[in-house]
């Protein structure tokens, strides 16, 4: 047998060189990534549009409050999502990697563990979220007597119901992806997506539904969407396949699965506190600020509608970010350093350039795109919106680089850094300017915490991958010496 650390492992011999997974150590980096990335672009864009489509049919069929109630449950939905990034993530990881290394077998077990545990998580999860369902409410961040509490409870209530379909959905397609299918991840968000927005104006300004219409619309979207990318899975062409029967529990393979898993896991772990911090924050200074009975929810609105904006720019580059992972993985999994590296700076490249063009966007056009969710807002959300929007996003440039370099670490084993790296915006350093500028300048200093964040986060990552770069060269330098002797 080869020695591994002196030759570069070879795919398994039941990938031929036709096969969808060896193409990502043979083929042109740059029109890998092309082909990987826009299916996956598409496919983001397409899935954002679930909580998107949902907030501009609310915000128009309902009213600006109900904007409000959505944005309180996005605490507990991040945290769902948290499970299936996860379990999807660090399946894919895992997958890609083992594919690299000729290690087809463990591969699928990957594969056939990533089911398992998304729908015993969602099982979980939709119970709990039931049983418990005034309890997690009280503490989103409403303030007393807030008209935005009851459209949360309405609205949450439905989703729990099909909270399986949606872990189902989104993990596998992370799965899919690795296997070198990118355009059937892609189909798969189409028809989630493409359904939710055909589902959500009946439901809303047909059936006169409100946001339970919205919630119905979301769960039934998501139910085709994860059938269709496990009825693939289970298909003949996936490099590898889910079976149904004979699992078998592996300890190894979990906590390998979770290891993999655990950087985008904590990321959307933490985003949950912090969304549930921003929220009580915006409730209780938006009320003072803004001087009107109903600032709290207005604020909550406000600042519901620039997530969104901010979700469509920045769903681009998770789309280029999720392109490269397979890429990254496999050719590092094979000592393909020199690969990894174009790979790397291909990526960095383009997804700053869609920050660059968003930022301009919103610094042009933030009324328009707030009129996108509120046509016939309030005078007071009419104001306050644009300008928290051009705040927010002044630092969205940088968050290109900070994306994809968090995520080289987790494909080069050590997610640890890749934890620090994506939690320094989301946890680290945001949590305690929400805390300093709130108590200091109010509903203002909250705004400005967000591109103090950003810029700050850019710097440590800048000066971490600045490292990581050179040990890459380093062995795209000896692997190049190598190919030369």
């Amino acid at each position: 047998m080869a020695d591994t650390k002196t030759e570069i492992p070879k795919p398994a011999r039941a990938l031929t060189p036709g096969d969808a997974a060896e193409r990502l150590g043979t083929e042109r980096v740059g029109r890998l990534l092309l082909r990987f990335s826009l299916p996956a672009i598409t496919g983001m864009v397409v899935n954002a549009l679930y909580n998107v489509v949902d907030r501009i049919f609310v915000g128009r069929g309902v009213n600006e409050t109900a904007l409000g109630g959505l944005a309180l449950v996005m605490p507990l939905m991040t945290i769902s999502m948290a499970f299936a990034m996860l379990f999807g993530v660090g399946s894919a990881n895992m997958i890609s990697m083992r594919l690299g290394q000729g290690r087809r077998e463990e591969a699928e077990n990957a594969l056939n563990h990533c089911l398992r545990f998304l729908v015993f998580f969602g099982i979980c999860i939709m119970g709990a979220g039931l049983i418990f369902i005034d309890p997690l409410l009280s503490i989103l961040g409403a303030q007393k007597g807030s008209a935005a509490l009851d459209y949360a409870r309405s609205y949450y209530r439905i989703i729990l119901l099909g909270q399986v379909f949606g872990m189902v959905g989104f993990g596998f397609s992370h799965c899919t992806r690795a296997q070198g299918f990118p355009t059937i991840t892609m189909i798969s968000m189409f028809i989630g997506a493409g359904m939710n927005m055909i589902l959500d104006p009946l439901f809303i300004f047909l059936f006169h539904w409100g946001v339970e219409g919205a919630a119905w619309a979301t769960i039934i979207s998501q139910l085709a969407s994860a059938v269709w990318i496990l009825s693939f899975n289970i298909g003949k062409k996936a490099v590898i396949r889910l079976r149904i029967r004979g699992f078998k529990f592996s300890p190894d393979i979990m906590f390998q699965i979770m290891a993999f898993g655990s950087a985008q896991f904590l990321l959307q772990f933490v985003m949950s506190g912090v969304q549930l911090l921003y929220n009580t924050s915006i409730g209780w200074y938006g009320a003072e600020s803004l001087g009107v009975a109903n600032g709290g929810d207005i604020a909550l609105s406000g600042m519901n509608i620039i997530m969104s904006v901010s979700m469509m720019i920045l769903m681009p580059v998770f789309g280029i970010n999720q392109g490269a992972q397979p890429i990254l993985g496999y050719n590092y999994g094979a000592k393909r350093f020199g690969r990894v590296l174009s790979a790397y700076l291909k990526a960095v490249i383009a997804a700053t350039s869609i920050c660059i063009l968003g930022f301009t966007a919103a610094q042009l056009f933030p009324r328009q795109l707030v009129g996108l969710f509120a046509p016939e807002g309030s005078p007071v959300l009419l104001e306050f919106a644009p300008w928290a929007m051009r705040i927010v996003m002044s630092m969205l440039p940088l968050n290109g680089f900070q994306i994809v370099s968090s995520n080289v670490f987790v494909v080069t084993g050590r997610p640890k850094i890749s934890i620090l790296l994506s939690m320094l915006r989301q946890f680290i350093v945001l949590i305690p300017c929400l805390i300093i500028f709130g108590r200091l300048w109010g509903l203002q200093g909250l705004v400005y915490s967000a591109p103090v964040a950003d810029g700050f986060s850019f710097l440590l990552t800048g000066t971490m991958i600045f490292f990581e770069l050179k040990k890459l060269r380093a062995g795209a330098a000896a692997e190049k010496h190598k190919q030369g002797g």
